[in-house]
Order: structure tokens, then sequence, then C-alpha cells
């Protein structure tokens, strides 16, 4: 599922709200797409649990306004996950920093809304770019430096078990990383690297005002979500943050190649 909706869409958004469990304490973590929605939460999440954290976006202000929460534990990188040059300095960064990598969210990702008779072939690659390669190529460029021990952590969508009109490649570049992602399980297995996924619903981000879609086509999608997801409101960002906290974390060290559907019930509606 796409995650998220704007103002104007119905969603109510809250203030993030984080008990401190030092789950992460010490711990080195890479986030891309840091700068808001989901990326940006988890980053947060991973701050407030003492984790050393690495925060990634094609935007700077964002990122340094997460880090401003701490200063000596965070990084800011500005980069575009497209672009190999970039990343390849954020692992030489991150290295040079923090000296390894335990956890590490290759998030950044986008969501255009085409009927699939409009799609073009710049709308495939630009989705695969971004959701599917961005993705295999940031652990590609973090895979030295990921200790033994360590999480890596896809962000997939709920909407691949089900189809979501008008966003067929989407989904497509969604259910192609998850696929990695159990490959990945057992590849990375005798290094003792664990790698799962985490599938939200609806949940109230930016992202969502973003797809293209017009705003009365917006506000009539959002009000049929509602009525699918049982708690009858949307989720929100921080749900994503502390499912990826308890993977991240060492309580999850016997979960592999496991897709953790976070949707509200969405999937069952």
């Amino acid at each position: 599922m796409i995650a998220g909706c704007e103002e104007g869409s119905g969603i109510r958004k809250e203030r993030s709200t984080f008990f401190m469990t030092e789950k992460m304490l010490n711990k080195v973590a890479v986030v891309t797409g840091a700068g808001s929605g989901i990326g940006r939460v988890i980053a947060e999440r991973f701050l407030a649990e003492g984790a050393k954290v690495v925060l990634f976006s094609r935007q700077r202000l964002p990122l340094e306004e997460v880090a401003a929460t701490a200063t000596a534990r965070a990084l800011v990188i500005e980069g575009d996950v497209t672009r190999r040059d970039d990343l390849a300095r954020l692992a030489d960064e991150t290295v040079k920093r923090f000296g390894h990598v335990d956890v590490l969210v290759p998030n950044a990702g986008i969501a255009r809304s085409v009927p699939f008779a409009e799609t073009t072939p710049e709308i495939v690659d630009e989705h695969f770019a971004v959701n599917f390669q961005g993705a295999l190529w940031t652990v590609h460029a973090f895979l030295p430096h990921l200790r033994a021990g360590s999480s890596l952590l896809f962000i997939t969508a709920c909407s691949t078990q089900g189809g979501l009109r008008g966003f067929s490649v989407y989904n497509a570049s969604k259910a192609a990383l998850q696929a990695l992602a159990q490959s990945l399980a057992v590849e990375f297995a005798s290094r003792s690297i664990r790698v799962n996924c985490i599938a939200p619903g609806p949940i109230a981000t930016p992202l969502w005002e973003k797809t293209g879609l017009p705003k009365k086509a917006l506000r009539e999608i959002t009000a049929q979500m509602r009525q699918r997801l049982i708690p009858e409101k949307f989720g929100r960002p921080e749900d994503i943050a502390e499912t990826a906290l308890f993977l991240a974390s060492d309580d999850a060290r016997n979960i592999h190649g496991q897709e953790v559907v976070v949707d509200g019930g969405y999937t069952i509606g």
C-alpha cells in the first residue's frame, strides 16, 4: 500500500511520542529517504533509542531538522539513491564517521498514479530506479560494512497482496523488492545478517499527495480505504517505526526473510 495522505484528505496527523527502551543503544543505522514520512520517523525513533543514525535524502534541510535532536550521534548526507556515486559516498562517509553499520533501511521510494494504458517506459524506469534499484544498490554499497548480527529492512507495500487501481507499476516495483529480500535473507545468512520487510498499509504521510491524483479522487479513495480499516482510520508513521525498531533489535533475532504487514487490517477487509 502507498503510505500516506496529507492535509485536505481527512487524515489527522499526530505528533510523535516515543518511549525509550535502549534497544538501539550504540548501534549504527542508515536510513535513506529520511527527510519525510516513514523514513523520517524511523530515523527519529532510532535516535531516541540511542542509535547513531546516518540520514540520507535529496534535500538537506529536513535531515538537519532530525539531526538537531542528537547532533553528536547523527550524520546528514545529501544525495540521490538513483546515483551510484552518491551511494558510494554515503557508504564511505558512514564508515569514516562510525566505522561500520548495524542496521540498514533503504526506505527511499516514490509512487505515481497512472492507469496501465497510459504507462510509459519513463514511468516504469522511474519507479524501478528508485523503489527497486535504489534499494538494491544501497545494500550493495554497504554490504562490506554490515557486521555479523546486523539487520536489513526493506519497506514494501501491502497492496502487492491484492492490487491497487492505477498503481500497477508501483506495486510491481515493490513486489520485486520483496522477492529480492527473501533471496538476500538466504544469501546473507552465512554472515548472520537478517533481512526482512515491512509492508505498510494506509499511513498518514505526505507521499500520497505526490502520486498525481486529483484532490477529489484522493478524498474518495481515502474514504474507501478508511472503510476497510479495522480502526477506521489511517495508521501513523510511528506504527512502522515501532515495527522497524523491533525487527532491527535483537528481539527479532529468529525472524528471517519475512514481510511484516502493518496495515490496520486493510488486506483482510
